[in-house]
């Protein structure tokens, strides 16, 4: 496959022009997705984004949905979220009482308990009943206050699979038009068991490979919309063939992605602390396979004759190291967290009423009883922001962001036409620390901060 269209990958490889990049930026600024800012070229580090206004301190910058995201596989044991936009679904109850059935059977976030810490019997010494977990996720007992964060119902996928939940039908078809459709393994889907091959190797071993599958079925069905309404408007169209009429489609469906800066995944993710610097060659090599297995089993399952440079082993390896490098964490606070903060807010008699129906379930949860939805995302606007040591704005979660919205907020004032900056790292640290923690991001900052602290 890479020598047939050779042409055609380094083609979807290649930077994208200046011409197609105003103009993609253009159309998200005048959608409204991007109201008082523009992305331009800065002149030294390529795509940056530019303040249109003055914006002052604390003030929102940004509110960037996100490309493509995915939660992490671990993380769905602790968060039963809405797979479209991320947002805590169900009832307080629901949360708690899904979590606490999971740890009885011995599944963690952390795919499985600490059996040297944590017995069984210690774990259900610790757990409470089987019929107060039952009766947490049946709803037959409600707890205290609870009426007070309510979230929104649970809604099925489409078709039926049980993998994937929502806060909304608008959600839920939003994201069997975007994604899902391709990727979904109903019962009635022919290519469910290929599919389930695929996820289950993912989760066992990067659950990266799910969001750079849901990158693919994301263009690939850009691109069949695209031509159905060629085919409509035209009345005719050629299927079931690569040609260069339907290479330029796919150039189209393409775009969004195209937008990412990108390096192959086992060229550009850092070398692990436990490995030698003598065994990179190895470890680099090893990581290419890993992505070659998951791409065979992916294109046993979703692959299209129309849209076969797709899955060539360089596009693959490129929309992983597009994740690896451009992609801002997918986080959205738990609902559980404001809930039991509000408990232990309330007058003294009414918390000691509550704790007596809630105590034990605070027990079982823990410490970690507070854990936020993570995952994995791609924001085409907070990507294409440049990081300075001295930032002048900050990725930050407010009260009222309870989705998987990137959120960008003014650290200080901000004026017209200043490039507005974040900071990939912990900025609280000394010169040659940051260096080298920049250094995974393949670059030397050379920031105001950074030319003034430089050694001589």
């Amino acid at each position: 496959m890479e020598k047939e269209y050779s042409d055609q990958i380094a083609a979807l490889l290649a930077p994208p022009s200046p011409q197609s990049i105003q103009e993609y930026y253009k159309s998200l600024n005048e959608s409204g997705k991007c109201d008082g800012i523009c992305v331009r070229d800065n002149g030294k580090h390529g795509k940056a984004v530019f303040a249109s206004r003055d914006f002052k301190e604390e003030e929102l910058i940004l509110k960037d949905r996100m490309l493509v995201g995915a939660q992490h596989t671990s993380n769905k044991v602790d968060c039963l979220v809405c797979s479209y936009c991320f947002r805590f679904i169900g009832s307080i109850e629901a949360q708690i009482g899904r979590r606490l059935y999971l740890q009885s059977l011995g599944i963690c976030g952390d795919k499985a308990c600490d059996k040297e810490h944590q017995t069984k019997e210690k774990m259900e010494c610790d757990l409470p009943s089987k019929e107060m977990i039952e009766s947490l996720l049946n709803g037959d007992l409600v707890l205290p206050f609870t009426d007070r964060f309510a979230l929104p119902e649970v809604v099925s996928c489409p078709a039926g699979c049980e993998e994937e939940k929502y806060c909304s039908q608008s959600c839920a078809d939003a994201d069997w038009e975007a994604y899902h459709s391709l990727v979904c393994t109903n019962s009635n889907n022919k290519q469910s068991l290929t599919l389930l091959k695929f996820i289950e190797h993912a989760n066992e071993t990067n659950d990266i490979f799910i969001v750079a599958a849901k990158a693919i079925a994301f263009t690939i069905l850009r691109y069949r919309k695209l031509k159905k309404s060629q085919v409509k408007d035209k009345g005719k169209g050629l299927l079931g063939k690569m040609d260069n009429a339907n290479f330029s489609l796919l150039l189209e469906a393409w775009k969004p992605i195209s937008m990412g800066f990108k390096q192959r995944w086992w060229e550009c993710i850092s070398l692990p602390d436990d490995v030698d610097p003598s065994e990179e060659l190895q470890f680099r090599t090893e990581i290419r396979d890993l992505a070659s297995t998951s791409l065979e089993l992916l294109k046993d399952a979703i692959f299209d004759i129309e849209c076969a440079p797709l899955f060539s082993l360089d596009v693959y390896g490129s929309i992983i190291g597009m994740f690896e490098l451009n992609n801002l964490d997918l986080v959205v606070a738990s609902p559980i967290e404001d809930y039991f903060i509000y408990i232990d807010e309330l007058p003294d008699k009414e918390k000691e009423e509550a704790l007596l129906t809630i105590q034990t379930f605070v027990d079982a949860l823990g410490d970690d009883y507070s854990v936020p939805c993570q995952g994995t995302a791609f924001f085409p606007i907070q990507s294409c922001m440049n990081h300075s040591c001295s930032p002048n704005a900050k990725a930050f979660k407010r009260d009222q962001d309870i989705d998987g919205h990137a959120i960008i907020i003014a650290l200080r004032p901000i004026s017209t036409g200043e490039e507005i900056t974040l900071s990939y790292i912990d900025e609280d640290v000394p010169y040659d620390e940051r260096q080298a923690m920049l250094a995974d991001y393949g670059f030397t900052c050379a920031c105001p901060r950074c030319l003034e602290e430089r050694p001589s």
